[in-house]
């Protein structure tokens, strides 16, 4: 007898058939986009890089800036999935409520839509590693450990602004999101230089959010630097992020669409 699919799984097999018809956009813009960065910004600043000061903490700038920029995409496409679509699912198209008129629940959704953002972080992760090794940057097999790291920094990311985005009934919190948090994290938070660099309090406020500690962690498994106590506590730190956001997701999407 075949198990029957859970609830979850039919949430994750609606986003599978938005996706079968976007796919090809998405994963060429997921490879294209790190190997433009890198090309321009690690091979082409980074050789005025290296006839400066020569290296980045003892790497080239291109080492140094990939596995930066890994961690950096899965915030950018945690926005991008945890916004519009999730205020279109709720407010917009009420793809919610018409879910919720069959046998799914909220808690259904809920777990549906958290593993979809994992699926979608684990290909853009497995692009940009692609792109990573084929520019030389990846020289040992712990540097897969980079892909799991960057899930982790998107869902770090990304659930807490789903919970955000479900209490929304227009699109005006999210240029500010955009503008005051994650334009800034992701100049801030290490993907392009140290962020020992900045002043001390700016230091202060980039180790408070997520991204800082994927970013060390991607970048410290890429590179193999990363020690034993620090890789546990930039994991420690983003899981706290993520178990606060998926308790949060549920009670604002449970709040919103049960009457």
């Amino acid at each position: 007898m075949i198990a029957p699919v859970s609830g979850a799984a039919r949430v994750v097999e609606y986003n599978l058939a938005v996706y079968r018809r976007v796919w090809r956009g998405s994963v060429l813009v997921s490879f294209i986009s790190p190997l433009f960065f890198l090309a321009a910004m690690g091979v082409g600043l980074g050789d005025l890089v290296r006839k400066g000061s020569g290296s980045v903490e003892g790497v080239s700038y291109l080492r140094f800036l990939a596995p930066g920029l890994m961690a950096a995409s899965a915030m950018q496409t945690a926005l991008f999935e945890t916004t519009y679509p999730i205020i279109g699912k709720v407010y917009w198209q009420r793809i919610y409520d018409a879910m919720l008129a069959t046998p799914l629940t909220v808690r259904d959704l809920h777990i549906g839509e958290i593993t979809w953002l994992a699926m979608r972080f684990t290909i853009v992760a497995a692009l940009s590693f692609v792109v990573m090794t084929l520019f030389g940057v990846v020289t040992s097999g712990l540097a897969l450990l980079a892909i799991p790291a960057t899930v982790l920094t998107g869902l770090a990311f990304g659930v807490p602004v789903l919970a955000f985005s479900a209490t929304q009934s227009n699109d005006a919190g999210f240029a500010p999101l955009q503008r005051f948090i994650v334009m800034p994290l992701f100049l801030l938070s290490g993907p392009f230089f140290p962020i020992e660099q900045l002043p001390g309090v700016f230091q202060a406020v980039a180790w408070v959010f997520p991204l800082a500690h994927g970013i060390a962690l991607t970048r410290g498994v890429v590179l193999s630097t990363l020690g034993l106590g620090a890789a546990t506590l930039h994991t420690a730190v983003l899981l706290a992020y993520v178990v606060a956001g998926t308790v949060a997701a549920r009670q604002t999407l449970r709040r919103r669409l049960v009457v």
